[in-house]
């Protein structure tokens, strides 16, 4: 969490302001990158998201698939 930086008491309890840090090599089969913060991965699978992101990736809509995920993870 970025908010924990220099955060005394959240750090006592286990929070880390360290990121979590992961590399991928993209590939042409890749068609879009989600990137999200835990209120969407939370509530949301990667297939669930996938799923609900690719109508939006066919028709050119990123900002209509960006408010649709906030909805359905909400």
């Amino acid at each position: 969490m970025s908010r924990s930086l220099g955060d005394q008491i959240a750090h006592s309890i286990g929070v880390s302001s360290v990121p979590e840090v992961l590399e991928f090599t993209l590939t042409k089969e890749d068609k879009f990158i989600v990137i999200a913060s835990d209120g969407v991965w939370e509530f949301v699978s990667n297939d669930e998201v996938a799923n609900l992101i690719l109508p939006f990736y066919l028709e050119n809509q990123p900002e209509a698939a960006a408010n649709a995920l906030v909805r359905y993870a909400h």
